[in-house]
């Protein structure tokens, strides 16, 4: 895979109050490669609960390759495959999500607690042509 067809991939997860940072943190560093920087924000929910919102934007050719690695030893990638129609949207942005208390454990599976959101290359912008590109990446890894 000589080069990779995405702009970038943001990666994003939310720390409750009734949860360790430091363990959702490791959840998302599941995905990233070692030592990458984490921004965090603190939020407040509707009954003023502590949020604490993780993040991390992989802008480097090799950053998103690991990203997209970890993200294709999803037991379950045939089926992201088959559903990329579904999971590309008209401004050439491929989301998916995986289950934030199975990547704590190390293990890449689709559920919820971490958005992955990642914008796929595509000239000309037509979303047809982004399905295209991300099928062709996804198929090579």
């Amino acid at each position: 895979m000589s080069s990779v067809p995405f702009h970038y991939v943001d990666l994003r997860t939310f720390c409750y109050a009734t949860e360790d940072d430091k363990r959702v943190e490791d959840a998302l560093r599941t995905f990233l490669p070692e030592d990458y920087p984490i921004e965090r924000a603190q939020s407040e929910g509707h009954y003023g609960d502590r949020i604490i919102v993780l993040s991390a934007r992989v802008e480097n050719a090799d950053d998103i390759r690991h990203v997209l690695t970890q993200v294709a030893s999803a037991p379950d990638i045939e089926a992201v495959r088959a559903e990329l129609d579904d999971r590309v949207d008209d401004n050439c942005s491929f989301f998916l999500t995986f289950d934030k208390q199975a990547a704590f454990g190390g293990d890449v599976e689709r559920g919820d607690g971490i958005t992955l959101r990642a914008k796929v290359e595509a000239y000309p912008a037509k979303r047809e042509k982004a399905v295209a590109n991300a099928r062709e990446l996804l198929e090579e890894l």
